[in-house]
């Protein structure tokens, strides 16, 4: 037999339900604060947030190309930018890394396609070199397409307020679709984004497949990301921080002897050429206090050994001193310099 409900019983089951509507509508508005300030920080119309950038790489393409259209693509490009293209059914081009001359090859050959997207990493993370945006953007609109970039290497760190290599390179307004990261600069927990168009975003949030079928960020995270990009609105001091210590921990290497790869970036590849060799090194450096990672191929093409640095603004200069030190007199044990 069932017990019948009580007015007091059905006054708190009333009052439950009421509790989880409140507690489920903050949290929709805790991540909806979070979409609406990176789409001010990057100056766009609109965000959308998922659980990765390597989601939210896998959800735009797929939605936004078709049979009729094509992307052009850098070679070098991260791989969840490789596969998220592989789920559309554009025609794909590769053009060769940051040539210019062989992406304006390859957007003639795509002048017959309905829609062209343009498709570039910021920064591309092995060698901290930052992708020819303003020739990218020049020839788009020659040839009449779009520019996408990957900016997680580059978000809240680069350009002179940390907006990202659009900012670095003053062609914000000229770029039309920016992904990026909260697991790096901003909170460094996990999530990803988009942000562009609100009529894109609208469109993403429908049929975007990885926004869908997964999860929403958990509220911890988001509270994380959403104070650290408030810290980044309210002031560029950190941004130029970064700056500084990068360009401290880059001149000190370089007249040590070491070759750095990249141009002005926080990843400061210390190149080595031999695996062998950037493991040794890194096991070293250890002992020393510095944790670095050595990478090889297949990560880095054969004879691109190297050790990649990554400066933090949590680092002091007597942190940056310390491991420039550190480098020398491993280096030298090594034979790497003298």
């Amino acid at each position: 037999m069932y017990d019948i409900p009580t007015p007091t019983s059905v006054a708190v089951w009333f009052h439950n339900c009421k509790t989880a509507f409140f507690f489920f509508s903050s949290l929709k508005n805790l991540h909806k604060n979070l979409e609406q300030k990176l789409a001010e920080f990057h100056e766009r119309e609109d965000c959308i947030l998922y659980a990765s950038c390597f989601d939210a790489n896998a959800g735009l393409f797929e939605v936004l190309l078709g049979p009729d259209d094509a992307v052009l693509s850098d070679e070098l490009n991260h791989a969840s930018i490789i596969d998220g293209i592989r789920l559309c059914r554009a025609k794909r081009l590769r053009y060769k890394h940051m040539d210019l001359s062989d992406l304006e090859v390859k957007l003639k050959e795509a002048q017959s396609s309905r829609m062209r997207l343009v498709v570039t990493d910021g920064v591309f993370s092995m060698d901290g070199d930052v992708a020819p945006l303003r020739g990218i953007c020049d020839l788009a609109e020659q040839y009449g397409a779009m520019v996408f970039i990957d900016e997680c290497h580059a978000t809240g760190f680069l350009g002179p307020r940390g907006r990202g290599t659009d900012e670095l390179l003053g062609v914000t307004d000229r770029v039309q679709i920016v992904n990026s990261t909260l697991g790096k600069a901003l909170g460094g927990a996990a999530g990803g984004y988009t942000v562009g168009p609100k009529p894109l975003i609208d469109l993403l949030r429908q049929r975007s497949r990885p926004y869908l079928f997964s999860n929403a960020l958990p509220p911890a995270v988001v509270g994380c990301a959403t104070r650290a990009v408030e810290l980044l609105l309210a002031s560029n001091e950190i941004a130029q921080s970064m700056t500084a210590k990068t360009m401290r921990f880059r001149n000190k290497m370089t007249q040590a002897g070491f070759t750095i790869a990249g141009s002005s970036h926080p990843i400061c590849p210390v190149m080595l050429g031999d695996a062998r060799l950037a493991s040794l090194m890194a096991d070293d450096m250890l002992k020393h206090g510095i944790y670095v990672i050595g990478f090889s191929y297949p990560v880095v093409p054969k004879g691109k050994a190297r050790i990649r640095v990554q400066i933090s603004a949590a680092h002091t200069d007597d942190d940056i001193d310390h491991c420039v030190d550190a480098f020398i007199q491993t280096g030298r044990k090594h034979g790497v310099i003298s």
